[in-house]
């Protein structure tokens, strides 16, 4: 990744985002921007590309909040709701630049895609008021979008294999309960990870606050940065615990690659 590559975290909330309703914990009672959590997604701008990873159903709120006006690719992690069901809304970059978009996903999340929204798979109408989308499925290889290498990090969600995925020296790792060695492999040498950090304890699909803290050790990268968080993880508090090297993500958070 070439120096001054920008990462804005989208959200970094979990399914249900935070404040969750109806629930008055510190975090869902708090007046700290940093504890309102929307759907988790991120945006690379690198190369002169701009790369959305995953369409959360908060997509709309969150590209006007950071004033988006278009997207080159989108990069699917898996076809959960909370990082596929904000699908539709790329219809108003389609709308804006006269483009299809072209999206990038493995082989489970090209089956949800072909079979939930197939109509964001046709050719644009005379007004492009449907999603224009070229469905391109990927592997474990790496790939290329004009000059900048992808590459795929396979990783299991639960019983689901899904996606990471390293651009230059930033890795984006959301929904990961197992990292398996060979992925570990790809994971050497990074300036920047973003890390899975769903709850104070283990989940059956996602990493906890001790897994995430042993992977974000093991990898070594020199940030790491935790996302994809339930109201359970207050910001303050889960800070106060991280050692050097490791933050807390929030809505917004925009982070320069150094390297």
């Amino acid at each position: 990744m070439s120096a001054g590559a920008t990462i804005t975290l989208l959200g970094v909330g979990s399914s249900g985002g935070s404040p969750a309703l109806g629930c008055q914990c510190p975090t869902c009672t708090s007046d700290d921007p940093r504890n309102r959590r929307t759907r988790a997604s991120a945006v690379i701008k690198v190369n002169g590309l701009t790369l959305l990873i995953d369409t959360g159903p908060d997509l709309r709120q969150q590209v006007l909040r950071e004033q988006l006006l278009h997207i080159d690719a989108v990069l699917y992690t898996h076809p959960h709701a909370d990082h596929l069901h904000g699908i539709d809304d790329l219809r108003a970059f389609c709308w804006l630049n006269k483009q299809a978009i072209p999206v990038y996903g493995n082989t489970l999340m090209a089956e949800h895609i072909k079979s939930r929204f197939s109509y964001t798979l046709l050719p644009p109408g005379q007004y492009w008021d449907k999603p224009v989308l070229t469905l391109h499925e990927i592997d474990d290889q790496p790939f290329c979008i004009g000059d900048t290498e992808i590459i795929p990090l396979p990783i299991m969600h639960g019983k689901w294999p899904i996606l990471g995925f390293r651009i230059g020296n930033v890795a984006y790792v959301t929904d990961v309960s197992h990292i398996p060695d060979e992925t570990y492999a790809r994971l050497h040498g990074l300036d920047v990870l973003f890390l899975d950090c769903l709850r104070p304890v283990p989940h059956p699909t996602h990493f906890g606050v001790d897994q995430a803290l042993d992977a974000a050790a093991r990898i070594g990268a020199r940030r790491t940065i935790f996302i994809h968080m339930t109201h359970e993880l207050e910001y303050h508090a889960l800070s106060a615990r991280m050692p050097a090297g490791i933050e807390v993500g929030y809505d917004g958070m925009q982070v320069v690659a150094e390297h």
